[in-house]
């Protein structure tokens, strides 16, 4: 069987990769009366009287909803939310392997923005934290705006933010390897949906200051009548030259190319023209826009995927639940860009500079200490920043 064939029938075998386990013992009338009626009214009491104390009373203060509406789950589109709970459900085993985080899947049966913003804000007071998931641009862009307006806890879209995350650990180690700047390097980013958009801002929030957006149309410029509400903004700080064309043209002279976009359209050609020793993230899943050997073959310097079967992979997991178990440790208000960038550098520190290759550039997505590595660096960031509450 190949892998997909083989998970198929491990998810029949499992009928679920998430369960609810009781922490508190029933086995006796005390234990009844403990946990439930009539003991049970006393921490009521006491959070109706400060709402705070759920935090402390209930499971709230480890708790994060994985939310969809399963528009974009995948590489597969808008397949519904029920077909996104396969993925929503593997996101919760992962919070709770890499970070000990509990998460609970929901999937909306909703396309409407409003209504979705309005359904999750209901249910947040039974939460610590939200992680959007797998919703479709520029939709998800909205929702998560919106929701950070209203919510007073952590709201984070980890196909946004944690993707830019991860890519920028591996950008930083990668650079150091080839020799170069994160200040004076050309970056090209192809793909300007959540993940290359989100891309974009985290790398120049890290230093880039040359950074050229491409999507299927060609080169993103400010002034183009033709583009949406997202495109426009991000093109108010990318593309300074105003360079026009499409992606060959885009990727002359760049020192780093990455690639959130669609399979085989990166040409080997287009990796000879990049600068010296270059750096070539092709992302895009389950094939990317160049296969690692023939980017080697045409003169990179550095590869990176988000494929497990090749060196260096690009993995969200990397990111997300670190970042949630030091967001609930300090119990901080929301996910601030200081934290994400202080994410980048911890998972960037844990590969020691004599370790650095071309092939080694970023930890093993089941190193189980990077999560705390992570929560640590969340954690600080959060107190220098003024957002954490414990």
């Amino acid at each position: 069987m190949n892998i997909r064939e083989e998970s198929l029938q491990k998810h029949y075998e499992w009928q679920g990769k998430i369960e609810v386990i009781s922490r508190a013992p029933i086995n006796t009338r005390e234990d009844l009366s403990l946990a439930y009626t009539p003991g049970v009214a006393e921490p009521c009491m006491v959070i109706h009287e400060d709402i705070n104390k759920s935090y402390e009373l209930t499971r709230r203060s480890n708790l994060v909803a994985v939310i969809t509406d399963g528009t974009a789950v995948l590489g597969l589109g808008d397949i519904g939310p029920e077909a996104g709970m396969p993925v929503m459900e593997g996101k919760c085993a992962l919070f709770k392997e890499f970070a000990d985080v509990d998460a609970f899947p929901l999937c909306i049966r909703s396309k409407d923005v409003d209504e979705i913003v309005r359904t999750i804000y209901l249910l947040s007071g039974s939460f610590g934290g939200i992680n959007l998931e797998d919703i479709s641009a520029p939709r998800c862009f909205e929702i998560e705006r919106k929701l950070k307006e209203i919510c007073d806890i952590p709201v984070f879209h980890d196909d946004q933010h944690g993707t830019a995350i991860v890519v920028a650990a591996a950008l930083l180690n990668a650079l150091k390897v080839v020799g170069k700047k994160i200040g004076e390097v050309k970056v090209v980013i192809n793909g300007a949906g959540s993940a290359g958009i989100a891309i974009g801002k985290h790398l120049l929030n890290m230093g880039v200051r040359n950074l050229t957006m491409v999507d299927r149309f060609g080169i993103i410029c400010e002034g183009d009548d033709s583009l949406n509400e997202a495109h426009a903004a991000i093109a108010k700080v990318t593309n300074r030259e105003k360079l026009t064309g499409g992606l060959a043209d885009a990727m002359k002279g760049a020192d780093v190319f990455i690639g959130v976009s669609a399979p085989g359209v990166v040409s080997q050609d287009m990796i000879r023209s990049m600068a010296d020793k270059p750096i070539v993230f092709p992302m895009a899943n389950p094939t990317p826009e160049i296969m690692p050997d023939e980017a080697l073959a045409a003169g990179a310097a550095v590869v990176g995927t988000g494929r497990s079967d090749f060196p260096n992979q690009i993995n969200n997991v990397l990111a997300f639940p670190g970042i949630f178990r030091g967001a609930l440790d300090c119990r901080a208000s929301c996910i601030n860009e200081e934290m994400k960038v202080a994410t980048s550098y911890a998972l960037a520190s844990m590969i020691p500079e004599e370790e650095l290759r071309a092939d080694n550039i970023i930890v093993s997505a089941l190193n189980k200490g990077v999560g705390r590595v992570v929560a640590d660096a969340v954690i600080k960031a959060a107190h220098e920043t003024g957002v954490a509450r414990i």
